[in-house]
């Protein structure tokens, strides 16, 4: 079993941690500062977000959602989303099933 890291890091920009990566799926630490932008581009693969802490909106093609510490957000591949209005520092657990960027790559 492999323990996945839970530590602090802080910074002014969002930063992305891969944790775990197998080919079924990769999970990592997604963290926006308050009032920080959230620069990501759609994915090829489904996604997955476990809100730990922090307060915004995740604002995608099929609508807006709250993300508050305990919301699980679907987006579904290739959907246009990001988070806006970062109220709170975002702490966030991300999973992409495939592993993200295996679809993009051409694999499974």
């Amino acid at each position: 079993m492999q323990e996945l890291s839970t530590s602090d890091a802080s910074s002014d920009r969002a930063t992305y941690a891969e944790m775990l990566r197998v080919p079924a799926m990769s999970v990592g630490r997604y963290r926006i500062p308050a009032g920080g932008d959230d620069p990501q581009e759609p994915h090829a693969e489904d996604e997955v977000y476990v809100v730990l802490a922090g307060r915004g909106i995740l604002r995608a093609e099929s609508g807006d959602a709250l993300a508050v510490p305990g919301a699980t957000l679907f987006v579904p591949a290739g959907e246009e989303h990001r988070f806006v209005e970062i109220e709170e520092g975002l702490d966030v657990v991300v999973v992409f099933a495939p592993a993200e960027y295996t679809l993009a790559e051409g694999g499974a």
